[in-house]
């Protein structure tokens, strides 16, 4: 039903990417599904070492919780990979070196340009995947990759539909210039200059139709992520859940100011607790948890920007970890969603997601498995 998506040594007999999304939505239960489906499924590693020590409850640290994740993913079969962010600088180096010791099957990494991933870790069958949103940010990592006698594996071009950080300035967002159809010919163009690998699209994508019409404008694969936040696997908590399923199209903004502390364009629910909380500067700047913590002129990861103004940023940290229910200090959530969230009006299986993505309908699907079950006789 789909050419087959080939990366590194990996092949995919549907060629779809699950989104990794932070903090606590995309885990093993969802990852594990994904790849049982044939496609990729992508664990997040923001907040990992939090999130286990609180479900086993005993202390983790980056290299110890994406070690166990990605172990427990691969464990199902299929193929598995963690999504990585740059800008969670202080845990960078340990959560790459968990990911290729226990096998991870791909690392993909955005948030910032990965420039040093090919030379943190010997990467053995690990395929390393960028994402960036226009052709001369690839061009920049293909070449400084080089150097380190490395070209990508696969790049994932994210456009400004997407959720969570976003790679363009907020008067960027809307421009003709961004749709992802026409950011992909030149992003194209520097993979096949730099070795013909495969180019994904992500940011939009909701349909088996929006799959096939990518494919024929030459992407190799589709990355979706709200989509598979909305499904019974994915470890969102219930709130952010009926968050998703309330939203209209008027609720999904993008959040400048007050926005993330990373500095990019955020997209969110606007009646998120946080983000509301963040208008009306009803939260005292504080940072207790300190993932994107940037180092000092002493070099130690203790920079912020939410730390001390709440009138420009919010505590994405705290905003998303409580949003994945680790609030034990009662902070309220954030909820990041993608621009199509509006569409979604129920929570469905993976199974049954991925037979829609596959362009199986549901009745299909039903005679499919009598077939199975006929034929196992």
């Amino acid at each position: 039903m789909f050419p087959q998506l080939i990366i590194k040594d990996l092949k995919l007999d549907v060629p779809v990417i699950q989104g990794g999304m932070g903090i606590g939505v995309s885990l093993y239960p969802l990852a594990s599904a994904v790849a049982a489906e044939g496609g990729a499924g992508i664990i997040s590693s923001a907040a990992l070492d939090r999130l286990l020590s609180k479900r086993n409850n005993k202390k983790y640290n980056a290299y110890e919780a994406t070690y166990e994740e990605v172990s427990l993913a691969k464990s199902r079969g299929g193929v598995t990979g963690i999504n990585i962010m740059v800008a969670l600088a202080r845990d960078f180096l340990d959560s790459v070196r968990g990911a290729i010791d226990a096998g991870a099957d791909m690392i993909i990494s955005g948030a910032g340009l990965p420039m040093t991933l090919p030379s943190i870790a010997k990467v053995k069958h690990t395929a390393l995947i960028p994402i960036v949103s226009s052709a001369r940010a690839l061009n920049i990592i293909c070449k400084r990759w080089q150097r380190q006698g490395y070209r990508p594996d696969a790049a994932i071009l994210e456009g400004p539909l997407a959720g969570g950080h976003l790679g363009f300035r907020v008067d960027q967002v809307y421009l003709e210039e961004n749709r992802l159809e026409n950011l992909l010919p030149p992003v194209k163009e520097i993979a096949i200059k730099h070795g013909d690998f495969p180019v994904i699209v992500a940011g939009g994508i909701y349909t088996h139709n929006d799959i096939i019409r990518f494919l024929e404008l030459g992407a190799d694969g589709v990355q979706l992520g709200t989509r598979f936040l909305a499904t019974e696997e994915s470890s969102a908590s219930d709130s952010y859940k009926a968050a998703v399923l309330k939203a209209n199209s008027e609720d999904i903004i993008v959040a400048h100011k007050p926005g993330s502390p990373c500095g990019l364009p955020f997209r969110v629910i606007k009646q998120s607790p946080m983000y509301q909380d963040a208008l009306c500067r009803a939260r005292k700047p504080k940072c207790n948890k300190g993932y994107v913590l940037t180092k000092d002129k002493y070099g130690k990861y203790t920079r912020c920007p939410a730390k001390e103004d709440n009138e420009s940023y919010f505590c994405i940290c705290n905003g998303l970890t409580s949003a994945a229910d680790y609030n034990s200090d009662k902070e309220r959530p954030i909820y990041t969603v993608g621009t199509n969230a509006d569409r979604i009006n129920r929570i469905m299986s993976v199974h049954e997601l991925m037979n829609e993505l596959k362009g199986i309908s549901h009745t299909d699907s039903q005679k499919l498995g009598t077939s199975t079950a006929v034929s196992r006789l």
